[in-house]
């Protein structure tokens, strides 16, 4: 068992004692949990990613809370368990496990995540170090990298070259933290959707660029974020993100990827890439490239909007901000595939070539 291990077991069985305790001594016991949103979130320029602030919600053992109470004891059982024997649970199979909790079993997952996500961020931890995995998977990875991984079996040795998946891709594992890496890649090209990674990886884009292609397959799941991360601070190479020249592409997918998300501001330290560039599609580019568009949808202006507002990352980039508003002027957002429009390697010819030669034309 690791010293990180340990360090859980021991801040679960701490709280248990302390309510234990204060049941005997007929007090009510409390827990007490971060508040997990952008409104309890500060970004740092510095380190590049979202910090948690000090609010916190307490959740009191009465009569109305009995059942949320008792689940999270009940979750934080489970996740002492698993530590201890080495084990893993999914996220849909921790909202089974509960069915055998009689009163204070889950109705949906949904609640069953929140619990979760709550026992995470109250030992300001992430939920793979408590044994709740994701049912995602991580990403795919297509490119010039070799990944050293182990045989959890053996204990030996296996290196997995990415050049060697013909049409396929490597697929990035829940957890990363031991993987190794060898590469002399230039860049790693993160990806919004599968169709655009499988063209690039259709045609070499990874070779002719001398590149690593990750296929995020929308946001970024931690493992992808984390794998990114740690092969780009490892290998010393940039990251650039390519994504729909929309509000989501803009303020969920790559926003999340650089900086995290409110909700896991307690450990975004870890699963962001704050060293990412944007190279993804723009309202310049619409413009520029003459692309076919949709419009804006109200609730795409609302999501701008909100995000000039609100959004702590928006507010230190005037680019950022700028950028936004141009597109709530412009009224229309286009996606990667409009580059086909052009020729279905438009986008290996041309846009990609011509965003990696005009650094300008990057969003922070």
């Amino acid at each position: 068992m690791t010293h990180e291990d340990m360090a859980v077991i021991n801040k679960i069985k701490n709280i248990a004692s302390n309510i234990y305790s204060k049941i005997l001594e007929k007090k009510q016991p409390q827990l007490s949990l971060p508040i997990r949103s952008l409104n309890n979130v500060t970004y740092n320029a510095d380190n590049g990613y979202f910090e948690i602030l000090d609010k916190e919600k307490t959740r009191t053992l009465t009569a109305s809370t009995v059942k949320t109470f008792a689940q999270t004891l009940r979750m934080m059982a489970v996740s002492k368990e698993l530590v201890e024997t080495d084990d893993i649970a999914t996220k849909r199979e921790m909202y089974y496990v509960s069915k055998n909790w009689g009163d204070a079993r889950f109705k949906e997952q949904q609640e069953s995540d929140t619990v979760m996500d709550d026992v995470e961020a109250m030992f300001r931890v992430n939920r793979e170090q408590l044994g709740f995995i994701p049912e995602e998977k991580g990403g795919d990875i297509a490119g010039n990298l070799v990944v050293i991984d182990k045989d959890p079996n053996t204990g030996k040795e296996i290196r997995i070259n990415c050049t060697k998946f013909g049409s396929g891709a490597y697929s990035i594992p829940i957890s990363v933290e031991h993987l190794q890496f060898e590469t002399n890649a230039k860049f790693i090209l993160a990806i919004e959707t599968a169709g655009m990674f499988q063209r690039l990886v259709k045609h070499g884009y990874w070779r002719k660029a001398n590149c690593i292609l990750v296929s995020m397959g929308g946001v970024p799941t931690r493992a992808c974020r984390r794998f990114v991360r740690r092969l780009s601070d490892e290998m010393k190479i940039p990251v650039y993100a390519f994504t729909d020249g929309d509000p989501y592409g803009f303020l969920n997918i790559y926003r999340t990827l650089k900086v995290g998300s409110g909700n896991a501001a307690h450990i975004n330290e870890f699963f962001c890439v704050p060293q990412a560039h944007f190279i993804g599609i723009t309202t310049r580019d619409i413009i520029d490239y003459k692309l076919p568009t949709h419009p804006l949808k109200d609730i795409d202006i609302k999501r701008i909007k909100d995000g000039i507002k609100n959004d702590p990352f928006v507010q230190h980039h005037k680019a950022w901000q700028k950028a936004l508003a141009e597109m709530v002027k412009l009224r229309k957002r286009a996606e990667q595939q409009a580059l086909a429009a052009w020729g279905l390697n438009y986008v290996i010819s041309n846009y990609l070539p011509e965003k990696l030669k005009n650094p300008k034309s990057w969003l922070p």
